[in-house]
């Protein structure tokens, strides 16, 4: 029994609670509540006509419905839940503050009444593989794991089902870190780089964001860094508990580091080996990162046996360098997830000895794209362009020092159709094209799932 869980659900009965957004997220939020006996609404700044079947369903479920541009306005309210999509410092929500509106987040409310330990993953690239293997690892050991966050599944409404011996093992973004003023048991932190400048006021605030993923954990917790990463590493003067650092790079005192071909796990000068990286069935560096983070995350928790027996047949997350097929000898890879300059170089662009074929392109975060361009010289034959983006990753590429005409040859195009008939057309017998778009998808898709579906639809009509 949850008995402060239980005293929760009391004081909502009665309640008018709204929802922000009506995503496929938010929806069983809505009946949650509603089934709790809040008064519940769901505001959204699309139509009835946009949101299709989710307002027929948040109708079905109880909520009243507040849609349009002024969805946001004169709300009638004692509750409103922000979905991580809507910015934190928005005038209308501080308005909303300021008359005494409760303003809170699905993960907040989580935090406060999560019955067992949590597990929470944050950074800009490798949060979701790195939270999946961890929720794996803890599966392998025999342990009830309840996986969700920003990886897609809200939590909340399974928590009565949660009991103290189980584990939640939770992504987050820095939208919703940047209200939280409560930290996991276990914090890890991928690395850090710029992303999501449209959003935040500047890069500090995304840092300070991500930073709340350990600023607030006690004595008896767990703060996962990435020593290579100086961002991630700085967050160290703030951790209060355990400090475990894990490196490609470098030995480690407390932690998981490459030797070689394999990765050791360092306990305060008692070395394990853990684990040969040829053993990894998900390829690229960037994964040996990500096991490197996943095993100081549950190291004391799993054994090695199952460390190992993970590595060995878990293949990896949908749009992440995911195989689609080969055709006239092309090989066709998703890696839809690369919504930024660093997924790109260090994913897809890390995987290859050859040179590939990559199409790219979105919308624009605002992130610088001058790194990415020697990096696309020296490992791209053809480099397809869409989106927003499309003429900055250009203007990159032109400028770099390694850059000369042709290499790589630039197709610029209008959308995917374009994209895909061009690596078609351009693509020889043992070539690879990967969709790595190094942006964002909104404006041409509503996420980078939507954009990968449909580059696999086009690929498997080929």
């Amino acid at each position: 029994m949850n008995r402060q869980l239980d005293k929760f659900f009391s004081l909502i009965k009665g309640k008018k609670v709204t929802f922000c957004g009506i995503g496929t997220s938010n929806l069983p939020l809505i009946k949650l509540f509603a089934e709790k006996g809040a008064i519940v609404s769901a505001c959204d700044k699309k139509t009835y006509e946009e949101l299709g079947d989710n307002a027929k369903k948040a109708e079905k479920f109880g909520a009243k419905l507040i849609l349009g541009d002024d969805y946001l306005k004169n709300l009638d309210t004692d509750v409103l839940f922000r979905s991580p999509g809507t910015p934190f410092y928005k005038k209308e929500l501080e308005d909303m503050k300021k008359q005494g509106i409760v303003v809170t987040s699905e993960m907040e409310v989580f935090f406060d009444f999560c019955p067992c330990k949590i597990i929470a993953v944050t950074g800009s690239d490798g949060k979701t593989t790195t939270t999946t293997i961890i929720s794996e690892l803890l599966k392998a050991q025999g342990l009830n794991v309840h996986l969700g966050g920003n990886i897609g599944k809200p939590l909340l409404p399974e928590i009565e089902s949660i009991s103290s011996d189980d584990y939640a093992v939770v992504e987050l973004s820095s939208f919703q870190l940047i209200s939280m003023r409560k930290s996991p048991d276990i914090a890890v932190v991928t690395n850090l780089a710029p992303n999501h400048l449209d959003i935040h006021k500047d890069m500090q605030e995304y840092i300070n964001s991500k930073k709340n993923i350990v600023l607030h954990q006690n004595a008896f917790s767990r703060a996962v860094l990435n020593l290579d990463n100086e961002i991630s590493n700085s967050f160290e003067n703030d951790v209060r508990g355990k400090l475990v650092k894990f490196s490609r790079k470098f030995d480690v005192n407390n932690g998981a580091y490459l030797d070689g071909d394999e990765i050791v796990y360092n306990d305060y000068g008692k070395k394990t080996n853990v684990l040969n990286i040829k053993d990894i069935k998900i390829p690229g560096m960037h994964n040996v990162e990500n096991y490197l983070a996943a095993i100081s995350a549950v190291w004391g928790i799993v054994s090695v046996e199952n460390i190992i027996k993970v590595a060995k047949t878990f293949s990896g997350v949908a749009h992440r360098n995911e195989f689609v097929k080969e055709v006239n000898g092309v090989k066709y890879y998703n890696d839809s997830i690369a919504s930024s300059p660093t997924r790109t170089s260090l994913g897809t662009l890390s995987l290859y000895d050859e040179k590939i074929i990559i199409i790219a392109g979105g919308y624009d975060k605002h992130i610088p794209y001058e790194p990415l361009g020697p990096i696309i010289c020296d490992k791209v034959k053809t480099l397809i362009l869409l989106g927003d983006t499309a003429p900055k990753i250009k203007e990159a590429v032109e400028k770099s020092d390694n850059y000369s005409e042709n290499n790589p040859v630039i197709i610029m195009v209008n959308n995917m159709d374009e994209a895909v008939k061009a690596a078609y057309n351009n693509a020889k017998e043992g070539d690879i094209v990967s969709l790595s778009p190094a942006s964002a998808s909104f404006g041409l898709y509503k996420n980078f799932e939507e954009r990968g579906n449909h580059f696999k639809a086009l690929v498997n009509k080929l």
